[in-house]
């Protein structure tokens, strides 16, 4: 047996060894939306990208990020699939400015990576909060996130 300062070393030596690898594996399985390669950094991207065909008026562009079965709810009835969304959504793309615009601010994603929530405030072209957007996304290949559903909501006037 060694000394009890060299018993006390080791066991210091082992705890900071532990302590630093608790420490690293809390921060890789935190993800957040910091890095590039996180698939909340991706869905963020997506959904920039998908707000940005609104802006652009590009309806072409928007329908790309529609999941064939994608179900989006408008007024009495959801449209459901791809073709009566984009058919559903052709108007909004028709007028100068656009309608309304959003952006995500809260994205979260399953830790089997397969689906995503993003959610966020939706604007009139005047810059005021007129409602919040709620889509869920699915992962359909490595980086490729498509819409399967989208439900806005009005805002209470307190929230605005």
């Amino acid at each position: 047996m060694g000394s009890k300062a060299a018993r006390i070393r080791r066991i210091s030596l082992a705890s900071l060894l532990a302590l630093v690898a608790v420490a690293g594996t809390g921060c890789a399985q935190q993800g957040g939306q910091g890095g590039p390669d996180t698939l909340e950094q991706q869905v963020l991207d997506a959904e920039r990208a998908f707000a940005r065909t609104m802006a652009d008026r590009d309806h072409v562009a928007f329908t790309s990020f529609l999941a064939d079965e994608a179900i989006f709810f408008a007024g009495e009835r959801p449209l459901r699939g791809k073709a009566a969304v984009a058919e559903g959504w052709a108007p909004y793309f028709e007028e100068e400015p656009a309608p309304f615009s959003w952006e995500p601010d809260q994205v979260q994603v399953l830790d089997s990576g397969s689906l995503a929530l993003s959610t966020g405030p939706v604007y009139a072209p005047s810059g005021e909060i007129t409602g919040r957007f709620n889509s869920i996304w699915r992962q359909e290949a490595p980086g490729e996130w498509r819409v399967v559903f989208d439900k806005g909501s009005p805002v209470c006037d307190g929230a605005r």
